[in-house]
């Protein structure tokens, strides 16, 4: 199908982008369009303008600031991936990233669109939550910024309010010697997440210090499986601490049912990503 007429608006700067948006009530964020420009299609979004976020320089690019990396929102997966200080100081990312759809996907998708989206089949939402990252949302009374905890509310619903703009991500750089995993099951390259598991791990003689546990497309939003991490912390790693950390990360999934698999299917996928994550993150971690 072909979308509803719309206004076309390409600002130049943050602010401007801000002042059009809040101006235009009925207007869209474009980012990579991946998400949006389907919607539009088969009209399920009719948005009277869309404004296009892709010329604003401000809003790309990766750099560290103190112990954190700082991401604008219009930089690109294929940007990400091919990140010398990504691979270097965030590889659980790095690894998220390389499984996220499939190339062409990656060299116009970005990460601030995938994390606005509020999609939970979307892979970044869960590495966000594994890495403990921070949102900067700017609006007209100026920027605030917000933990991953709790951004995300819902299906497609996030604390951005509707004239704020995601403009960055920070990322506070993980411990030395941690190891890292995304684990994603999918039925073909370049297909959402069955069920995924995000692991970031560090070690301390021989058990847990530290470990978070986030799940992909197994709930009404990315989660935490808060209890499996609590659990493994002081515990060595082996096979009966993996049992029972996936049996606690499958106890907190809530999927719905979806082509990729029953509610069952999915939670049980759940798991063995968890499992398998945790035994790739222990494989790379330095005590």
């Amino acid at each position: 199908m072909i979308p509803a007429g719309f206004d076309y608006h390409a600002p130049r700067s943050v602010a401007d982008a801000i002042k059009l948006l809040g101006s235009l009530p009925d207007a869209k964020l474009l980012a990579g369009g991946h998400s949006l420009l389907p919607m539009m299609k088969l009209r399920f979004a009719t948005p009277s303008a869309l404004i296009d976020l892709g010329k604003i320089p401000d809003l790309r690019g990766i750099a560290q600031a103190g112990n954190e990396i700082r991401i604008g929102a219009m930089t690109t997966e294929h940007d990400l991936l091919n990140s010398k200080l990504v691979a270097e100081k965030l590889p659980l990312l790095a690894e998220g990233v390389s499984q996220i759809a499939d190339p062409q996907v990656r060299y116009r998708g970005t990460i601030g669109g995938d994390i606005s989206h509020g999609d939970p089949a979307n892979d970044q939402p869960a590495l966000m939550l594994a890495l403990g990252a921070s949102f900067v949302l700017t609006g007209p009374k100026g920027e605030r910024v917000v933990h991953v905890d709790g951004h995300f509310l819902g299906v497609y619903s996030t604390q951005a309010q509707p004239d704020e703009i995601l403009t960055q991500i920070r990322i506070p750089v993980p411990a030395p010697g941690s190891g890292w995993s995304y684990s994603k099951f999918k039925r073909k390259t370049g297909d959402f997440a069955t069920a995924a598991a995000a692991v970031q791990l560090q070690m301390k003689g021989g058990t847990v210090s530290k470990v978070a546990i986030a799940l992909t497309n197994v709930a009404m939003t990315p989660i935490k499986a808060t209890q499996a991490e609590q659990y493994l912390v002081g515990k060595a790693i082996d096979d009966a601490s993996l049992n029972e950390a996936a049996r606690l990360a499958m106890a907190a999934c809530s999927p719905t049912h979806c082509p990729r698999g029953s509610p069952d299917y999915k939670t049980a996928m759940a798991g063995e990503m968890t499992r398998r994550a945790l035994q790739t993150a222990l494989s790379r971690a330095k005590p």
